[in-house]
């Protein structure tokens, strides 16, 4: 039992041991590990946001090496007659536009013909594939990863022998020989220890009915004035976004002004990103949850209510008013992907800014001039939130800019050394402790839905119903991106020996029937696996419970034992 124990911990540091050998130089040196200092001292609800950071940093290390090998090096390999009519000024870092139109950076530096070489290479199949096949093992890695995350930290968690007994005497990692690596061990175990204890003494805590309803007034409050800052955001910006919908083809005239006024809405965007998750947690100070975790899941949902509703608002400007003036566009997809870059890159510029105006100015206020705030707390859900909106800006833009991952890896990069440096320097550790094994759960299931879920619809949207533009890109004078797929299989229909291909394509993965019947096979199987699941829990509750009676009945059969020993003797001696 020990050893089942011991690895169901141990798995905790997969996916950053992954990233490890993906990323060299973020791999622990020396015996030392960056992330174990950080545990011990400011506890597992940072280590959290920091082991996240890492574990995204692979989806975009990953992306970034299939679309440069399978896509960008073919093109730049045999590239197209264009020439560039503008030079590059500068501005073009932060807009995207003007250099970068014609360059591999965006959709519209490919084209759709068959490079000649043996065998010839179908850069439409190619381009689709790619980003099809990175989507699906997101997607797929995301399900698994969320399951092994539920495994650990809800059902492993809840057994009878997982408390704060088993992480004294079990939990030790003897194959730790540093002194300092011992030193932060001991100091996370403790933590660890303190969490769990001080979760069961709020869980036992009872409060009065006034205290009840004075509490649910101030949350009722709260949550009226979370959603009318979020309504008020969300109109703002669609205004906004129809204006710059009607300007936007002015970005490919050449003039700086009319570039520089792209930039006003990804502006206004972080704005809204950076301030108002900073009146959630003003908001939310009010409200007093007994609970660490239930706080920072409440400042989570409100954040994401926000930044998606943002991001539906700029995705149907990007997309549904692009290709309604597409006329007037050389390239729209272009045009969409210097949208989200530029999203993408003032996003990164206020992240940084929030990390000196919300943790280095608030501390040196809090130490030097108004000593009654003191030194801040590190928003952990603030902080995840915006990572997840960082993602799903990159799975956003991948179709439209296959070199974005470019600029998220070195962003992720920065941040995280960034954020790690702002935290041991301006931050200090919880003032309340709660266990939050549990939130790495919330945040890839977050991730998943509806980050990942979202993104991947509005490019599936894109490929299947969407005409691309005549001028550019690898499909263009198709009616859709998607019928690539479908000319290159009538061609292997007719190639013989492979007509079962044909016949697989057609009629199971074309087939909305083979989708709905699986569908349903699914649910069932996951119906009965769950009832399973409870059936299991229920007998280790059971079990749980009759285990004391087990021991009172052996402490009294040993006590008993020794009577009845010496009351054979005496018979013996008779």
């Amino acid at each position: 039992m020990y050893m089942t124990i011991h690895t169901a911990y141990m798995t905790q540091s997969e996916p950053s041991s992954l990233l490890c050998v993906t990323v060299p130089f973020l791999s622990p040196s020396a015996g030392s590990d960056p992330l174990k200092a950080i545990g011990g001292r400011f506890g597992t609800s940072v280590l959290s946001y920091f082991r996240f950071l890492k574990w995204l940093l692979m989806f975009n290390v990953f992306s970034l090496f299939i679309n440069f090998c399978f896509i960008t090096i073919p093109q730049i390999v045999y590239p197209p007659n264009v020439t560039h009519l503008t030079s590059f000024r500068g501005l073009e870092l932060l807009t995207g536009a003007g250099y970068f139109n014609q360059t591999v950076f965006f959709y519209g530096g490919y084209n759709g013909e068959v490079i000649v070489t043996q065998p010839s290479y179908n850069m439409q199949l190619a381009y689709f594939f790619t980003i099809a096949a990175y989507l699906v093992l997101c997607g797929v890695l995301l399900i698994y990863s969320m399951a092994r995350s539920f495994q650990r930290n809800f059902t492993l968690i809840s057994g009878p022998v997982y408390g704060a007994a088993w992480r004294l005497l079990c939990s030790w990692d003897f194959s730790v020989i540093n002194e300092k690596a011992i030193q932060h061990l001991k100091n996370n175990l403790g933590i660890q220890l303190k969490e769990s204890l001080a979760e069961r003494l709020q869980m036992k805590r009872t409060s009065t009915v006034s205290d009840m309803l004075q509490q649910l007034s101030l949350q009722l409050l709260a949550w009226l004035l979370s959603v009318g800052l979020a309504v008020a955001s969300c109109t703002a910006i669609y205004f906004l976004g129809s204006r710059e919908s009607q300007l936007g083809p002015l970005g490919y005239t050449g003039d700086l002004t009319a570039e520089a006024s792209t930039l006003l809405l990804p502006v206004v965007v972080s704005l809204i990103n950076l301030i108002v998750p900073l009146i959630y947690t003003l908001i939310n100070k009010m409200e007093h949850y007994d609970s660490p975790r239930t706080n920072i899941y409440i400042i989570i949902l409100r954040n994401v209510l926000l930044k998606m509703s943002i991001l539906g608002i700029i995705c149907y400007y990007c997309v549904g008013e692009s290709v309604l003036i597409s006329a007037t566009l050389q390239c729209w997809e272009t045009f969409v992907g210097q949208s989200v870059y530029r999203l993408v890159v003032v996003d990164f510029i206020f992240c940084l800014l929030g990390s000196f105006f919300g943790e280095f100015l608030y501390s040196v206020i809090g130490t030097r001039c108004i000593r009654s705030l003191g030194v801040p707390e590190f928003d952990i859900a603030t902080n995840v939130l915006d990572l997840i909106y960082a993602q799903t800006l990159a799975w956003i833009g991948i179709y439209f800019s296959p070199l974005l991952p470019i600029i998220q890896v070195i962003k992720f990069l920065i941040i995280f050394y960034v954020k790690r440096v702002s935290l041991n320097m301006n931050c200090q550790p919880p003032r309340r402790i709660g266990r939050a094994a549990q939130m790495e759960t919330v945040y890839i299931a977050l991730l998943f839905l509806p980050s990942f879920v979202g993104a991947l619809s509005m490019v599936a949207y894109t490929v299947w119903s969407l005409r691309p533009s005549e001028q550019c890109g690898p499909f263009q004078g198709l009616s859709t991106p998607f019928q690539a797929v479908l000319q290159w299989m009538g061609t292997v229909a007719n190639i013989p020996g492979s007509r079962w291909a044909w016949w697989i394509f057609e009629h199971m993965l074309r087939n909305e029937l083979f989708f709905y019947l699986i569908t349903l096979i699914e649910g069932k199987d996951k119906a009965f696996l769950l009832s399973r699941l409870q059936n299991l829990q229920k007998g280790r509750s059971d079990a749980a419970g009759f285990r004391p009676m087990v021991s009172a009945l052996l402490t009294l059969r040993s006590l008993t034992a020794p009577v009845a020993i010496a009351g054979a003797d005496g018979v013996q001696g008779q």
